[in-house]
This record gives structure tokens, sequence and C-alpha cells, in this order.
């Protein structure tokens, strides 16, 4: 029999653990985004760990700025950046104020509201494919820069919150380098700080950093 999710919101002391410890332990869980035209849900399946001060491959690593300053806290809250001119990409802050880690949500399966998902991602040839990658998972869900710094932990109807899902057993957890990262000295990529559900087909597909060629 497969257990119904639970539908009761995670707790700000949830978050507020290492990133190594959020990170694996958020697989499974239910973030929920409530738009005008109705709310859409979605199964964490894949998610990258981002450790401030100690990583090179994370926004906070040179410091406080006004793009990631949410990161420093208060844990609980949402990242939200923009990439490449193009894309927005959504992470969960995690660890004690003031420290800048955050959980990059790369990945997941959609459980309700999938109609509205695939008005937004028209060319997700699947259900499958609709948040199949941290771009795609804001798009599906109408993630951008508006929504950076949301407390997910706020009791009553807010825009994000997580709830408590249906946790991953550990032997079903993988992990390995992260996706694209590359770093200071091309370094970033080396910490196997990327975690999915095992033969789960959401998961996005690996790839290694590619440097920029510089013109001449």
């Amino acid at each position: 029999m497969i257990a119904t999710p639970d539908r009761t919101p995670l707790p700000r002391n949830f978050f507020d653990r290492p990133v190594l410890e959020v990170a694996p332990d958020l697989l499974g869980r239910i973030l929920v985004r409530t738009t005008p035209d109705g709310p859409i849900a979605l199964r964490l399946t894949e998610v990258e760990a981002y450790d401030g001060p100690n990583d090179p491959g994370s926004h906070a690593y040179r410091g406080r700025t006004a793009r990631n300053d949410v990161m420093f806290g208060p844990p609980g809250h949402v990242y939200v950046y923009f990439t490449y001119g193009m894309w927005h990409c959504m992470n969960l802050v995690c660890g004690p104020d003031g420290h800048a880690s955050a959980v990059l949500l790369r990945a997941g399966e959609i459980v309700e509201g999938a109609e509205l998902a695939r008005k937004r991602r028209l060319s997700a040839r699947n259900d499958k494919e609709l948040a199949k990658g941290p771009a795609r998972l804001a798009t599906a869900l109408d993630v951008d820069r508006s929504l950076d710094g949301t407390d997910a932990c706020a009791s009553g109807e807010t825009q994000l919150r997580i709830l408590a899902g249906t946790p991953i057993p550990s032997d079903q957890v993988r992990n390995g380098p992260r996706t694209g990262v590359a770093g200071d000295g091309g370094n970033g990529d080396i910490h196997p700080w990327r975690f999915w559900i095992a033969n789960d087909p959401t998961v996005s597909p690996y790839r290694a950093h590619v440097p920029r060629r510089r013109s001449s």
C-alpha cells in the first residue's frame, strides 16, 4: 500500500540545520505553489546543496550582495535568481541565520495542477518533463524574482510552502557531482552534493561543466 503524502507544513527548524542534512531530506517533500489560477504541487525528486563561504560553486562564496542577500537567512525562505538572461531557478535557504547556505530545487514530479504547469511548459513532451531541471521547475511553477525572499514556513495560505510529503528511505537516495558547476579553480563540481531519488524518471540528466571559450 502506498502511503498518503503528509500535508503537514515543514517547520522552520527543519531548515535550521546544515545544508548537507537538509538537502537529501527534501526528497519526497511536496512544494505547493499557489497561483491566481489555482495550486500546483510538486514532489521533489532532485536537489543540490550549496554551502556559502565554504563552497566555490555558491553564489555567496565571495560574500553578501544585493543579489544573494536572502541566502544569509533566516532559514526556510526562498532564494530565486535569474540566469543566462532568460531563466529563473529556485532555492530553499537553510542553516543558521547569517550563514549563507541553500538547496537548489533541480527537479520534481507535478502531482497536482498539471494542467496549469502544461500551459507554462508547452515544449514538454510529457508530464515527466514538466519540471525536469531547475529552470523547467521554476517555469512550470510560475516562479520568478518577485518570489525572492518568500517565507515558505509562514502559516496560512502562502504563495509557496513546503509540506512533509513522504520522505525517501536512505537506500533509495543517490548522490554525485553537481551539474554544470565549476567554481573557483574549476573545483566546484567535485563535491558530491547533488541528491536524487534512484530510478525516478523526472530526475534531470547529469552534465559536466563546460568552460566558456574566451574570445581572442
